[in-house]
């Protein structure tokens, strides 16, 4: 079933030049980039697009982390979107990730892991409604 999710390639994939080695790997795993854009979070936007970890001792550093520079947000059209993507970008903790994946191969820390992705369907939708418009959305 296609679906959609969103994909966010963080400051420290940005400021070490991986957006195109990232996009290879998603290509290359049949998604298709229908949305993609490069923006710098407030610290409101951060803080609103966590918030559900507001109660959690790392969401202050987590903001202060996704404002420290340029992100790009995609929106990535697949078969089972969601799913797929959290394989490929692997286990929050780079240490911890499989082989191949976009955190084993790029992360740095479970801080800086390089991409966020949507954990759910319901998810995905809020996110994707987050940062972009339908007419942005160029399926």
């Amino acid at each position: 079933m296609t679906e959609y999710t969103l994909s966010i390639i963080k400051p420290d994939a940005v400021k070490r030049n991986l957006i195109g080695k990232i996009n290879s790997i998603l290509e290359t795993n049949n998604f298709k980039i229908v949305a993609q854009k490069m923006l710098l979070l407030s610290s409101v936007d951060a803080e609103t697009f966590y918030g559900v970890h507001k109660e959690k001792p790392f969401f202050i550093d987590l903001c202060k982390y996704m404002t420290s520079g340029p992100i790009v947000v995609q929106v990535l059209k697949s078969n089972d979107a969601v799913k797929k993507y959290r394989e490929i970008m692997g286990a929050t903790n780079p240490q911890n990730a499989d082989e191949n994946t976009i955190r084993k191969l790029f992360g740095k820390s479970v801080e800086e892991n390089s991409v966020h992705g949507s954990d759910s369907n319901e998810n995905a939708e809020t996110e994707i409604n987050f940062f972009f418009s339908s007419r942005e959305i160029l399926d």
